[in-house]
């Protein structure tokens, strides 16, 4: 079976609860995930996946001649099942493309004759995303949604602890009582706590003999050294690993702080106690998923709003959630 992955980090992570859903219905049959390099690394690490097809197409790009050769390629494996995860109509092009018998996906796009088991989502039905995803294992109903069962599966992550041991010598890192804060968000502005509230926790987490580790993409290098400025004992890595090296980092540490992010995602799937810091979206939606995961948040009319960046001009959900709040819950 092939399984058309997300393009954002936190959406293939919650995909691993489809893919121990398929795992569960069917055990000997092999599960390959078909993904651009953004979230390929993070299906390498997925136990129940055998092998992963990285493809690179440029965020809406059409290449149809490309997706037909990716297809054509993909042909020879015989895939008897896709699921495909995005809902955009040139998702389903490299399964149809492949020959593939039977290929499931919502409506999304319009994708009539792409999807030729296409399915119309009841969002009451299915609020969470994981939800979404784990209804495309079960077989349709006619009448209504089909009933998933409880407990969902959380997703889970392996780390490499030769890679990680690497890492930390490579760095020149401390291994020891270590909290990762994660203060970036690929999506946008309104997801992100500010800086400086970020170091004031930082800073406490310092007093009280924690080492902090500064966690992000180059995007978010900048923020980091706002926070750096602050509290020159944390520990800038932002713009210094690749998603892998974040990940097999994230399972040294005693706790991470994250903004809803896909480090957010990452860390939970690693077991890790982790607090997710919720401005623009919502905890109905895209939790984080874990025994020992935490959400901080503010109750107010305007959100959740799902915007990239707040469209009444004053982020009041992040600007006024205070750093004390947010300590209150860190485990110290």
């Amino acid at each position: 079976m092939l399984i058309v992955g997300p393009a954002w980090v936190g959406d293939m992570v919650m995909a691993h609860t489809l893919v121990q859903r398929l795992h569960e219905q069917d055990s000997a049959r092999e599960l390959h995930m078909l993904a651009p390099p953004a979230t390929a690394s993070i299906a390498q690490r997925m136990a129940e996946i055998s092998q992963v097809h990285t493809v690179d197409f440029a965020h809406g790009e059409l290449a149809l001649s490309k997706r037909r050769r990716v297809g054509k390629d993909l042909k020879s494996y015989g895939y008897e099942r896709a699921y495909v995860l995005p809902n955009s109509w040139k998702s389903a092009l490299v399964p149809f493309f492949a020959g593939v018998e039977t290929r499931v996906g919502w409506h999304g796009e319009a994708r009539y004759g792409l999807l030729n088991d296409r399915r119309k989502l009841d969002k009451h039905a299915y609020p969470l995303m994981i939800e979404r995803f784990m209804a495309l294992a079960e077989r349709p109903m006619l009448d209504q949604a089909p009933v998933l069962h409880h407990p969902y599966p959380h997703p889970k992550l392996q780390a490499d602890p030769k890679k990680a041991a690497s890492l930390v010598q490579k760095l020149s890192l401390q291994q020891g009582a270590t909290v990762a804060i994660c203060p970036g968000a690929e999506f946008g502005a309104a997801k992100k706590w500010p800086p400086q509230h970020y170091a004031v926790v930082a800073k406490e987490l310092v007093a009280r003999g924690k080492q902090v580790w500064l966690m992000g993409s180059p995007n978010d290098q900048q923020d980091c050294a706002a926070i750096v400025s602050r509290v020159p004992a944390a520990v800038n890595l932002a713009g210094q690993t690749s998603l892998l090296d974040a990940l097999d980092l994230l399972s040294l540490t005693e706790q991470v702080l994250s903004n809803d992010s896909g480090l957010m995602h990452v860390a939970c799937a690693l077991g890790i106690p982790t607090l997710g810091i919720f401005g623009s979206t919502s905890t109905e939606f895209t939790p984080p998923l874990g025994e020992h995961a935490q959400v901080v948040e503010r109750q107010l009319d305007c959100r959740p709003c799902f915007q990239r960046t707040c469209p009444l001009g004053h982020l009041d959900c992040l600007q006024k959630l205070e750093p004390a709040q947010v300590i209150a819950r860190l485990v110290m």
